[in-house]
């Protein structure tokens, strides 16, 4: 069975990138993947404080519920993750997250030493966001940041849902086009990982 993980990180439980995620999530649960639904504001999660920890044993020092969502993705072969556009950039509870995935980094490329860009990329991820704007860089530094974000969790970012113009509470509703684009995104995602793990299973057969 698939599993994916879905990650919400806009302030707004019922904004706008989370209503085009949750269209992603039913997407794969159509196609029969079993998705778990992470909403990143419920949860407590510090900044990144530098502690230094994760340099012996890439392992972050702070307890909170950052190792449990870990765990979770880890535990998956696909991500979702969702985040309005701020500055050019994720939410603020999309970024904390991402920083806290600093000790993964340090595992994976200080004590590991796996070589930069040549590490197995065993997951699938779908990136979905919404701005205001029609700036044609409106997406420029999310992607950058959500590409090296996906790397630490040897995911792919295999897709993203992008949409410009959309702003207040509830506009995506009338954006059939976006709504219909991640209901697709998540459906193909799931089709994905299944084809991927047959093929595994079968090769470990012969």
């Amino acid at each position: 069975m698939v599993e994916i993980i879905a990650l919400y990180g806009s302030p707004r439980r019922e904004g706008n990138s989370a209503t085009l995620l949750e269209r992603a999530v039913a997407g794969a649960r159509q196609q029969g993947a079993v998705v778990e639904e992470v909403y990143l504001r419920d949860h407590k999660i510090s900044p990144c404080l530098e502690i230094y920890q994760c340099m012996k044993n890439g392992e972050c020092a702070i307890r909170d519920d950052f190792a449990s969502i870990l765990a979770k993705i880890e535990a998956s072969s696909g991500i979702m993750l969702a985040s309005p556009i701020f500055f050019y950039s994720v939410s603020a509870h999309t970024k904390i997250f991402m920083d806290r995935c600093q000790s993964l980094w340090v595992r994976k490329y200080w004590i590991e030493k796996q070589p930069f860009g040549r590490a197995e990329l065993t997951r699938k991820g779908i990136f979905i966001s919404v701005g205001a704007t029609e700036g044609k860089k409106l997406f420029d530094g999310a992607l950058l940041s959500v590409r090296y974000f996906f790397d630490v969790l040897s995911a792919e970012l295999w897709k993203t849902v992008l949409c410009r113009g959309v702003d207040r509470k509830g506009e995506i509703n009338s954006r059939r086009d976006y709504l219909e684009e991640a209901f697709a995104a998540g459906r193909e995602l799931a089709r994905v990982l299944q084809e991927q793990q047959s093929q595994r299973s079968a090769s470990e057969k012969t």
